[in-house]
């Protein structure tokens, strides 16, 4: 793959960017940190592409093509650097994806940076490429990622400190900072996250399995509360524990052979849960423990629910003039947590994602709608509730 290749590549993933409407209006650095910064520079020699059943590597000696085009396969498409039992476990992550999140942060020149997660280094190139030298502590738990991070980032000259350490649970690398820059998903934020930023600074980071959130830490100190800003699917925190399994086969497996506990018609067509985004985002505040899959047949849109240990449900469209049928099984009725939390988001007018936020203190954690004072869901715990 020659350099040429390559500028080709990125020209093509800047014109993508702007037909998607994905540069920020508000952060016109990041274009040019992008073009400054390609992700090819801190792309390691080996992708992983999967082919439907595992993944499989790309390396760039072999199939330079084959790696540059699954680096630069879209502007919605992170490219898989690393795998933990057969499972990926860092990666860069989709551009549209790095630049939203960069521009939901409000860097300014001079800022100081702490970013959680480090994996190649990209994002804490881009965020030092705008905050200037010495300005960015980037923290990451796995040694040899750290490494190949240091040596990525002293290649394009900057000066950017990488610590090894569990950013989850270890805490700040220094002193208090104006923004935290989070790249993989936790449910809760930890409170030395909100502890090490200055009164007005920011926290952003990817929400659980769907998500990103922008906080803004309180004048006392003692809160932090802040928007959804868009839908972004990250890696989860390694130390937590492991994210619902989202294929199929952990729909069949939770279920198993057991028959049906339950079995009822309901009114509702089920084919919003496949395509209507902010459905689904009000789905995952309200039971956010809810694994939601959906397929087409020729009766319509199906959907299988579970929540990855002993309860399930299977919403089936018919034929013409019958209604769905809704099965269930387990200790809990998934299927009717799902279908009460739809049925609220309609009382609340159906609003979007971006009518959602969060509050963060020292006790508790909880997710709101149309504002802080609004209808409220506690974070990490599966009952729905309103506030």
């Amino acid at each position: 793959m020659s350099d040429e290749d390559l500028t080709g590549r990125r020209a093509r993933l800047d014109a993508e960017m702007e037909q998607h409407g994905a540069w920020p209006a508000d952060s016109p650095w990041l274009r040019e940190a992008f073009a400054a910064l390609p992700r090819d520079g801190f792309a390691p020699d080996r992708l992983w592409r999967w082919d439907g059943w595992a993944y499989l590597p790309l390396d760039r000696a072999v199939d330079p093509d084959g790696w540059a085009g699954e680096l630069y396969s879209g502007v919605y498409a992170a490219a898989i650097t690393q795998l933990a039992d057969d499972r990926p476990s860092s990666s860069l992550s989709a551009p549209f994806a790095v630049a939203d999140m960069l521009d939901s942060l409000r860097l300014e020149p001079g800022h100081q940076v702490w970013d959680i997660g480090t994996g190649q280094g990209w994002t804490a190139a881009l965020a030092s490429w705008r905050a200037g030298p010495g300005r960015v502590v980037s923290t990451e738990v796995d040694e040899r990622l750290a490494a190949f991070a240091r040596t990525r980032l002293a290649a394009a000259g900057l000066d950017t400190e990488v610590t090894v350490a569990d950013g989850t649970a270890d805490g700040p690398p220094g002193g208090l900072v104006d923004r935290v820059h989070a790249t993989y998903a936790v449910e809760a934020v930890p409170w030395s996250w909100v502890t090490a930023v200055r009164p007005g600074g920011r926290i952003v980071y990817p929400w659980g399995r769907l998500g990103h959130v922008a906080l803004t830490v309180a004048d006392d100190g003692q809160s932090a509360t802040g928007w959804v800003q868009g839908l972004a699917q990250f890696m989860g925190d390694r130390h937590a524990p492991a994210q619902p399994n989202t294929s199929i086969a952990a729909y069949t497996a939770v279920r198993g052979d057991a028959e049906p506990e339950t079995r009822r018609k309901v009114d509702r067509d089920p084919a919003p849960l496949d395509d209507d985004w902010d459905l689904r985002f009000a789905l995952r505040v309200a039971v956010p423990d809810a694994v939601l899959l959906t397929g087409r047949d020729e009766d319509g849109v199906n959907a299988w629910i579970h929540d990855g240990h002993q309860s399930w449900a299977t919403l089936t469209s018919r034929s013409a003039g019958s209604p769905p049928l809704l099965l269930q099984g387990g200790p809990r009725r998934i299927g009717d947590e799902v279908l009460a939390a739809w049925a609220q988001w309609e009382d609340l007018g159906r609003p979007d994602r971006y009518d959602y936020g969060i509050t963060v203190t020292p006790a508790a954690q909880w997710a709101w709608q149309g504002g802080p004072d609004g209808p409220r869901w506690a974070i990490g715990e599966r009952a729905l509730r309103v506030g």
